[in-house]
């Protein structure tokens, strides 16, 4: 990676939208890329109460066939993987693979229920880790990185929190511990109602964070589309927050909040946003799925063979148009390098 140099910087939060003038801003030869994102991890009824002891992995026994998919698109998938799956060795054996052979990276995802040291009470507030006492998110963040570079070989750059649960230290913790990137800003969404962080404020633009400016912050990519998608941000907001409401206005053609994601994001409404993101000067897209999603049955999203269809079919066509209008692959490690390329020049 490029030489970093040295720069102080605001507070940096991740759980703050950034300042103007923490936006990053790449070269005119940097083009448009595009990075896919797998939330690796164990399986656990979405809809019932978290546990210590719901460790399963067995849906990663289908993820080859899924990354032979992705690879075929031109594709390199970033893992960002939680501590079950670090910890079981089949796992490891299946992403290691991917890894030596060049067609994939490696991260780290937090989810803290099943990520040790377990000093905090399994409560809905606890499961957003950013939530936690400093130690405590730092022990966590130190234990699950070390587990990574013991079963990798290296440690994990990337970062992902689970439950997308960033808090005021967290910036600071990752940039302390040596991570480059973090990709736990799901841009235009609020999960302050469950007790998590509210990204309403955020749009879809990477930007610096950390102390020291030193962390590359990408959102996962999403777009309003509808009639009223130029209204003003604070109207956005609070469509957001009312989910009838958001629902309602959705259903009229008026305004509709899409991810780019294949879960729970229809893949008519996710064209669509894609084709207002390509209208625009977004320069990278995120896009993001979980891998217990790849095999029916783990996730309300992929819950049998018609479901996983569709999920395939999302991917085909998405990753078909991202090819057409020229983004190309790219992986972290080439974001990292580009933003502080871009910064040192325009220094």
């Amino acid at each position: 990676m490029a030489d970093r140099g040295e720069h102080r910087g605001s507070a940096g939060r991740i759980d703050r939208a950034p300042a103007a003038s923490e936006m990053i801003s790449f070269a005119p030869s940097f083009g448009r890329r595009y990075l896919v994102f797998c939330d690796t991890e164990e399986e656990f009824d979405w809809s019932g109460p978290r546990g210590r002891d719901l460790t399963s992995t067995r849906a990663m026994h289908a993820m080859p066939a899924f990354h032979r998919r992705l690879l075929d698109h031109g594709a390199r998938p970033t893992y960002l993987i939680d501590f079950p799956i670090a910890s079981d060795p089949a796992s490891v054996d299946i992403l290691g693979g991917f890894v030596a052979a060049g067609e994939a990276s490696i991260g780290a995802q937090l989810h803290p229920w099943v990520n040790p040291p377990y000093d905090e009470a399994l409560t809905n507030e606890n499961s957003f880790v950013g939530n936690l006492p400093i130690e405590v998110e730092r022990t966590k963040l130190e234990v699950l990185t070390r587990r990574i570079a013991l079963a990798f070989g290296e440690a994990p750059r990337i970062y992902r929190a689970g439950r997308y649960g960033v808090g005021p230290n967290t910036a600071a913790l990752l940039e302390g511990g040596g991570y480059a990137m973090d990709v736990s800003v799901r841009a235009m969404f609020d999960y302050s109602g469950e007790g998590g962080p509210d990204f309403s404020r955020f749009d879809c633009t990477p930007f610096w964070a950390g102390p020291e400016l030193g962390l590359v912050e990408l959102p996962l990519t999403a777009a309003h589309t509808g009639r009223l998608r130029a209204a003003p941000p604070g109207l956005r907001r609070i469509a957001a927050r009312l989910p009838h409401v958001n629902g309602v206005l959705a259903r009229a053609g008026l305004l509709n909040r899409v991810a780019l994601t294949p879960e729970g994001m229809p893949l008519g409404e996710t064209l669509e946003a894609l084709r207002v993101l390509l209208d625009s000067d977004m320069p990278v897209f995120s896009l993001s799925f979980h891998s217990p999603s790849v095999e029916p049955g783990h996730t309300p999203y992929v819950r049998d063979a018609a479901d996983l269809h569709a999920f395939h079919r999302w991917w085909d066509a998405v990753l078909g148009l991202l090819a057409r209008a020229g983004v190309t692959p790219a992986t972290p490690a080439e974001i990292v390098d580009a933003a502080w390329l871009a910064r040192k020049a325009n220094r």
